[in-house]
């Protein structure tokens, strides 16, 4: 692993990516994302948790990983690369968090900084049901709980993704253990009803399960952009993007859907006489046109994850 750390840095000398990957990613992004590939799923679900949701959480993923792709050459210890993926990652979602308010809206359910007795940790096999519920602490609150709780990671290691103490960290844990403790039973949110974008997406499936890639087009905006997860972020218009749905030899059908109250597109494959859900299709639309498509085909840890949480 570490020969794969020093291989992807050598090749990325000399080179500026831009700030985000545009069109076809090179062969030199791709041998990074396979030198992480053992840290995805557990960078996904932080993300995940942190954000409460298993898409935007693989979106942050992504930008993070290509942060970190972009700032490879900073890593001196291979060793180091877990706890730096991580802070990159924790970085992101904090913005991600104050982008959207959410931050406030969380701190405004609870009293600041009120004194609270230590609260041990709710012990073995009670990790999926935290991860549920750390959404509804503050940022900082939601880290420590789950990066102590749910991934085992030391005080230490914990104040420095989080820039804080050991005692800064003790203090959150404490705060977070005592509200998640205090919280009532969540309701299972229904998912949100969206009749424009519904018949939009209906059509969509309509005309994709038809291969009428013409009449797919004709439903999407001219500046429409696409990210297809490991392969593809740019304008839907210079992608291959139906091209290779066209020559996959694999039989494929997609289907309307719904996970945590969105609406999605379902890809399902055929296993013998069977078809199963494979991978999430994630559609933005505006003015009546889809204006955003987000394919998460090389993603099976959302799946994996979805699963889990409706068990």
């Amino acid at each position: 692993m570490n020969q794969q750390i020093r291989n992807s840095r050598q090749t990325s000398q000399g080179m500026q990516p831009s700030l985000d990957p545009e069109g076809l990613y090179d062969l030199r992004y791709a041998a990074f994302l396979a030198t992480v590939s053992h840290l995805r799923v557990r960078l996904h679900r932080y993300c995940a948790r942190m954000t409460g949701s298993v898409l935007d959480g693989e979106d942050i993923m992504q930008e993070a990983l290509f942060e970190a792709y972009r700032k490879i050459e900073r890593l001196d210890d291979a060793q180091a690369l877990r706890p730096w993926l991580f802070r990159i990652a924790h970085n992101r979602c904090i913005d991600f968090i104050r982008s959207r308010r959410a931050r406030q809206r969380a701190e405004a359910g609870y009293a600041g900084d009120e004194v609270v007795l230590p609260v041990e940790p709710a012990g073995p096999g009670a990790g999926r049901a935290i991860e549920r519920l750390v959404v509804h602490l503050p940022p900082k609150e939601r880290a420590c709980v789950l990066l102590k709780d749910v991934f085992d990671h030391s005080l230490e290691e914990i104040a420095d993704l989080v820039g804080s103490t050991s005692g800064g960290v003790k203090s959150a844990l404490n705060r977070g253990r005592a509200k998640l403790a205090a919280l009532p039973a969540q309701p299972v949110a229904a998912p949100a009803h969206d009749p424009e974008l519904a018949r939009l997406l209906g059509r969509y499936v309509e005309l994709f399960n038809k291969r009428d890639w013409d009449g797919v087009r004709a439903l999407t905006s001219a500046d429409a952009r696409l990210r297809v997860s490991d392969c593809y972020n740019g304008l839907l218009s210079g992608s291959p993007y139906f091209v290779e749905y066209e020559r996959s030899e694999l039989p494929w059908r997609m289907r309307p859907g719904s996970i945590e109250g969105e609406i999605v597109l379902v890809v399902d494959r055929l296993h013998g006489e069977v078809w199963r859900p494979a991978y999430l299709v994630r559609i933005h639309a505006a003015g009546g046109l889809i204006d955003r498509i987000a394919d998460y085909y090389a993603c099976p840890w959302i799946l994996d994850m979805v699963s889990e949480d409706a068990e």
